[in-house]
């Protein structure tokens, strides 16, 4: 902690340029709440932390309270201690103001962990990997629109170049990167000054969207702090630009939406891939974790389906698997085995909407995965050919039934603590109600910045 706290002081000392201060934290929906902080301050921050009410992490998508909920009135409201977490400080090169950006996660005033933030619910998952000695490796995928909302209807943004708009899908175009090609210049280079290993971008089948990869890492806590912090950059630096950038499920009725792809292996205290037997099927622990991703699906959904929009995306034949079922290098599929090396023997969970929350996502796909490992059962066979034709086990195909999955299911108890899962239901519920008296238009112009 010590160690940690000079490092964050070194910082500011290495950055006089730094005017202000974040300190923000992950809330259920994945959106940041925090403060601004002067800087003269910093050391106290750095030392001692901040405080907040612990309801602040149980908010609706609007940022109301959540109705009769435990942690507002019925508790005073009271506060949670927040401490800033292992990553430190980094620029936000969106912002006019030279400011450092301090992410924090919330604890109880006796140092437990508060059980309803879910970067601790990933953590716990974490914890449960390094009991058994193993370690699990993740990336993500983030698909993204470009979009202008100036306007009543959604639109690509004119492109800097030629000042045309191409409202069409242009999968693995080149001509449409390159139009974009400023703002995604200073995107990487804000991702490399904020330590987010972006790798390939390309241009994917909707209009005006994109897919940013990020590297693997053998930390889960920083590849979930790596695709929460890269949504908060990609919209803020979009708006620098003259328009919207959106990880939202569904904007655009014509095109398909935007999905969160996570790719994952898991590693023994020797540093070996448990999923690698050396052949093309993988060993039995994968097989095993694939069982466990199966079986948690239908009440995991609502993590990867968070939101009114999010069930737009998942139909038949729009590049959202609608079937629970797996196979090996078939993207028709919930869960894929992608080709190549065994060496790099691994699993692609391809359930969520970009509009999820990172913690909360990789949580549930390796706490389902750690289920299956647990168990020892193995799948049903891989299917062959395309998903959206077979009969298979459905998804939950609407936001009620996933809410009401989420509520009974024994594989999700499994992963989060009871805290975390009625926080969560009493959100989902509330935001359900609210969202059945607004318009398709009030919700998408709600969640184009929010998620």
């Amino acid at each position: 902690m010590i160690r940690d706290q000079l490092l964050m002081k070194n910082w500011l000392r290495k950055n006089p340029h730094v005017q202000a201060i974040r300190v923000a934290a992950a809330d259920l929906n994945g959106q940041p709440r925090g403060k601004r902080v002067p800087v003269r301050f910093a050391d106290k921050v750095i030392e001692d932390g901040t405080r907040f009410p612990m309801s602040v992490l149980n908010l609706d998508i609007w940022g109301e309270d959540i109705d009769d909920s435990p942690l507002v009135l019925a508790t005073g409201d009271r506060d949670g201690v927040l401490l800033p977490t292992e990553r430190g400080f980094m620029p936000m090169p969106w912002l006019d103001t030279k400011t450092g950006l301090l992410p924090i996660w919330m604890f109880h005033e006796d140092g437990r962990p508060f059980a309803g933030d879910p970067r601790h619910a990933l953590a716990n998952v974490v914890a449960r990997y390094a009991e058994r000695g193993l370690t699990p490796v993740v990336a993500v995928e983030l698909e993204f629109f470009l979009i202008d909302d100036s306007g009543k209807k959604f639109q690509v943004p004119a492109s800097p170049n030629t000042g045309k708009r191409r409202m069409m899908g242009e999968i693995l175009s080149l001509r449409a990167l390159d139009q974009f090609d400023s703002f995604f210049t200073e995107l990487y280079d804000a991702c490399e000054a904020m330590d987010i290993p972006a790798d390939t971008a390309i241009s994917e089948a909707g209009s005006g969207q994109f897919e940013i990869n990020l590297m693997h890492q053998e930390d889960a806590l920083r590849a979930a702090d790596d695709a929460w912090l890269f949504k908060m950059l990609v919209k803020g630096l979009a708006r620098r630009h003259g328009f919207a950038a959106s990880f939202m499920a569904k904007p655009y009725d014509d095109y398909a939406g935007s999905g969160l792809h996570m790719h994952f292996s898991v590693l023994d205290k020797n540093g070996a891939n448990v999923f690698d037997d050396g052949t093309d099927q993988g060993s039995n622990l994968l097989l095993h974790a694939v069982n466990g991703c199966l079986n948690a699906m239908p009440g995991s959904t609502l993590i990867f389906a968070p939101h009114a929009n999010s069930y737009e995306r998942m139909v038949p034949g729009a590049h959202a698997p609608t079937g629970i079922c797996w196979a090996y290098e078939n993207r028709t599929t919930a869960v894929r085995i992608p080709s190549g090396s065994h060496k790099a023997r691994r699993i692609e969970h391809r359930l969520s909407g970009g509009d999820v929350n990172p913690y909360l996502t990789i949580a549930a796909v390796l706490g389902a995965a750690l289920n299956g490992i647990e168990d020892g059962k193995l799948p049903p066979d891989p299917i062959r050919g395309n998903a959206y034709n077979q009969e298979l086990p459905r998804i939950p195909t609407d936001w009620e039934s996933a809410i009401n999955r989420f509520e009974n299911c024994s594989e999700v108890a499994r992963i989060f603590s009871p805290d975390l899962v009625r926080n969560y239901l009493m959100t989902k519920r509330q935001e359900l109600r609210y969202m059945a008296e607004t318009t398709r238009q009030e919700q998408i112009e709600l969640y184009i910045d929010t998620v």
